[in-house]
């Protein structure tokens, strides 16, 4: 027996005879690792080390470090597990190097072993379940592929990109390509290039793909930061900004200032596409000129796309490519690509991979920027770089066991139109929610400052982005309960993303209270939630309505000359908010058909969202 000490070190361990995950299951513990076993002992000052555990390094099946989002009832943040026997053990380290440490160590030193299990569960064994995949069965087959020393190097591999490729030729998935640069956080992650071509392993988890690169190296990546690789995909190319509206794009181009700047960006009519470009060719004076062309296509199967008729092509990038090297038809070629969604990355669904329990140590406070119905938000920094909101949680407004309910549906919704939550903060108090920055605040207030300056395509767009991000909750069967221009943020380039969705089921300030006793905001509620207090997506699609009316209001107060009791009685007569000055009858008609009394009256918001889409500015 080989006795020689690998590692030694202070760990906690979770008992393995009590099932609740509370801190008195949990002991700290002086862990001993050598060439032939893991043993653990009970440290007592002056005597001797009592030994409380002890496991042969040839009975180990598996040893992976374990990401969840549950909060971590010990001191020790970064846990990993040991799968021996038909036991498992879970170990909890100071610090994500010492866990990664014990855990690189195990399993090159269990690589050989015959016994070891092709999956593994990521997550948690706990109240009996899985809590990866839900499986009620303890030694029930993993869920996602374990990688042993075999297959994960501890060092950099040479850059030997052929031989490592060739691994994955004849997988039947398409490889991706980074359309952002993405810098590792942590060991688990992989840094990614842009515009350099990589293989996914895992897409099992929506947000975070496991993918390896050229040399072999393999990590999770935000699943936002690849697309996948297809001449016909738009989104791999710098020239095309997506939804971009016409007047974002014409403000970007005459910023860019050059002749022949372009862009592609989505039309109005879902599926079709604009090239708008830049020139002062067609001015006698001099000042710029926006061109906007339509991309056609002809009636061919397969149809061919052209923006003059005598320049046919079989796809969108092969059209752009020659249009950069010819005016073709156009008022000039296309000279300088111009885009504003590849300045910064998109936010990630947490501050890296498995991370949303934020240490205190990470967060600086800044200026308070605002006081919310939980208590007070602060602009901050995460490790002194990155900007976030934090948004503390008053004592007593919301328990922990909600507050951690809430915060763990927030983490697994993500979408460019919904405020990302990063993480959560436990100790010390207050809690706190730590979230995207946006740098123009609430909708209702930047409305209020910048009344008169809006075009009415520039308050569409806000209907529209807040409508995708309504769209995706609705999806995912999450009500927002409290959709308000105030519980909407407007970050760059005038998006405007939906925040605080959910939260209202615990606390609602400054609304109106029924004989029932609850509280809404009653301007924004449906008549079946102050009647009856039910809550369904139909009832965000009213609010919806009143949030648009807000838009092209441009932040005036619903109902505003009118009590909160007087709006009841008003709805139940049937009344509804009048025309706003800036609202075209086509776009009322949508706010009114919001506003049905009857539900199932009331569109989705797939079937709003194509609406608004199909709205031209012959409907202005």
């Amino acid at each position: 027996m080989n006795n020689s000490v690998l590692l030694e070190e202070e760990l906690i361990k979770k008992s393995q005879q009590k099932r609740r995950t509370s801190p008195s299951n949990f002991k700290v513990r002086f862990f001993i690792l050598t060439k032939s076993r893991l043993a653990y002992f009970e440290r007592r000052p002056g005597k001797k080390n009592i030994l409380k555990g002890s496991i042969e390094l040839s009975k180990i099946k598996c040893v992976e470090i374990v990401n969840s989002d549950i909060t971590i009832p010990c001191h020790y943040k970064y846990p990993f597990q040991i799968f021996h026997d038909s036991y498992l053990l879970y170990v909890f380290a100071p610090s994500q190097a010492s866990c990664q440490k014990w855990v690189m160590t195990l399993k090159e030193e269990t690589r050989n072993n015959n016994i070891l299990v092709t999956k593994f569960h990521p997550n948690f064994w706990i109240d009996g379940r899985w809590r990866c995949c839900t499986q009620s069965e303890k030694l029930a087959t993993g869920c996602m592929e374990y990688a042993t020393a075999k297959t994960v190097s501890k060092k950099p591999l040479p850059p030997t990109p052929n031989d490592n490729w060739k691994l994955f030729l004849d997988s039947k998935e398409s490889p991706v390509i980074a359309i952002y640069d993405y810098a590792a956080q942590n060991p688990q992650e992989l840094t990614l290039q842009c515009n350099e071509e990589y293989y996914v392993i895992d897409n099992s988890e929506v947000h975070w793909w496991l993918v390896q690169d050229k040399n072999g190296h393999e990590g999770y990546v935000p699943s936002s930061y690849v697309v996948e690789k297809s001449p016909e995909n738009l989104h791999a190319y710098e020239w095309y900004n997506k939804s971009i509206s016409r007047s974002k794009a014409e403000t970007l181009l005459k910023e860019e200032d050059k002749e022949g700047a372009f862009m592609v960006r989505d039309s109005r009519q879902p599926g079709t596409y604009t090239v708008s470009v830049f020139t002062k060719a067609l001015s006698n004076d001099n000042n710029p000129v926006i061109k906007h062309y339509h991309i056609k296509e002809t009636s061919d199967n397969p149809k061919k796309y052209y923006l003059a008729e005598k320049h046919l092509f079989n796809g969108i990038p092969e059209m752009i490519n020659y249009h950069q090297h010819n005016a073709g038809g156009l008022v000039t070629r296309l000279r300088y690509a111009v885009s504003c969604w590849r300045q910064k990355g998109p936010v990630t669904a947490g501050l890296s991979y498995g991370k949303w329990m934020i240490n205190p140590q990470e967060l600086s406070f800044g200026q308070e920027i605002g006081v919310g119905q939980f208590g007070v938000v602060h602009i901050g920094y995460w490790l002194g770089q990155m900007k976030v909101a934090i948004k503390t949680i008053r004592t007593q407004a919301m328990s922990e066991e909600d507050f951690l309910e809430e915060a763990q549906v927030m983490m697994k919704l993500s979408h460019p139109k919904l405020v990302q939550l990063h993480g959560v903060c436990m100790q010390p108090a207050p809690m706190c929610l730590v979230f995207e920055f946006m740098e123009n605040g609430c909708l209702s207030d930047y409305l209020k400052r910048q009344r008169g300056s809006f075009s009415k395509e520039d308050l569409l767009g806000m209907c529209q982005d807040v409508c995708e991000g309504m769209a995706y909750l609705e999806q995912a069967s999450v009500i927002h309960r409290d959709l308000a221009a105030r519980n909407c943020l407007v970050g760059e380039f005038q998006v405007v993303k939906v925040s605080d969705f959910g939260m209202s089921r615990y606390v609602l300030d400054d609304q109106y209270t029924s004989s029932m006793g609850t509280k809404f905001p009653v301007r924004w509620s449906a008549p079946e939630v102050f009647s009856y207090n039910r809550y369904s997506t139909k009832s965000d699609v009213w609010s919806f309505g009143v949030l648009m009316w807000e838009i092209f209001s441009e932040g005036k107060i619903p109902y505003e000359n009118k009590t909160n009791g007087e709006v009841v009685e008003d709805l139940r007569a049937g009344g509804r908010l009048y025309k706003p000055r800036l609202s075209s009858n086509t776009i009322y008609k949508l706010m009114r058909s919001c506003w049905s009394e009857k539900q199932e009256d009331r569109p989705p918001f797939s079937v709003l969202l194509h609406q608004l889409s199909e709205i031209s500015e012959s409907d202005f």
